[in-house]
């Protein structure tokens, strides 16, 4: 017997040439703008380096990203964590579905590009500007996958409640990433994400449970 899934609205088109251009200038940018800034930092690189070594121009650049920290700040994840919601078991609790998405989804960006991840991290704890661009797309985020519940079959959860949880696990899965770069990546996030969920899932302890102890 297999498991039911929840069916989409509607059956996207496979991505025209035009799309994946533009997907692939966009990856093409980002991946300039990471190499340039893990060889000489952030303040060093400009939008014009970022545009030489992506074989575009400046004004291409900035039509893609208004500006160099929209480049390393923001996820473009929202659709592809939509999809992998609607395809989650049509009978499990829409908030275990929140739970594993959003945890697979980042284990699955650090397995496949790890620098990334640690370096959108580590801007994010050093440069105001890459913080608040991260979060102003973690609630964007969060608002997709609140609508995306709310399309689930049987009595749909309430709005507010759909999009404070889900806003609220991206976001603290994106404050965990924080954390660890704060500690030198020295934990293992996947652990620690993990204990996020259960924070998230089942509240914050009164007191300090017995046995539990603060990380070194």
């Amino acid at each position: 017997m297999t498991t039911a899934r929840i069916p989409a609205p509607a059956r996207a088109r496979p991505a025209g040439l035009r799309e994946r251009k533009k997907t692939k200038t966009r990856l093409a940018i980002r991946r300039a703008a990471h190499t340039l800034i893990a060889e000489q930092g952030y303040e060093a690189t400009t939008v014009e380096q970022i545009a030489e070594r992506a074989e575009v121009s400046p004004s291409t650049v900035l039509r893609y990203f208004p500006g160099k920290e929209d480049i390393v700040g923001t996820v473009d994840t929202g659709p592809a964590l939509v999809a992998a919601l609607r395809d989650r078991p049509a009978d499990e609790p829409w908030t275990d579905s929140l739970r594993h998405v959003l945890r697979h989804a980042t284990v699955t960006a650090l397995e496949e590009d790890a620098q990334a991840v640690r370096l959108r991290a580590q801007l994010s704890v050093r440069v105001p500007a890459v913080r608040s661009r991260l979060l102003e797309s973690v609630r964007g985020t969060g608002r997709m996958l609140a609508e995306a519940v709310t399309e689930r079959p049987g009595p749909p959860p309430d709005p507010l409640t759909a999009r404070v949880y889900a806003t609220s696990l991206a976001a603290g899965l994106t404050v965990t990433c924080l954390y660890w770069a704060e500690r030198g990546f020295r934990d293992d996030l996947p652990g620690l994400l993990d204990r996020a969920l259960d924070v998230a899932g089942d509240g914050v302890p009164a007191g300090n449970p017995r046995g539990a102890r603060p990380l070194p």
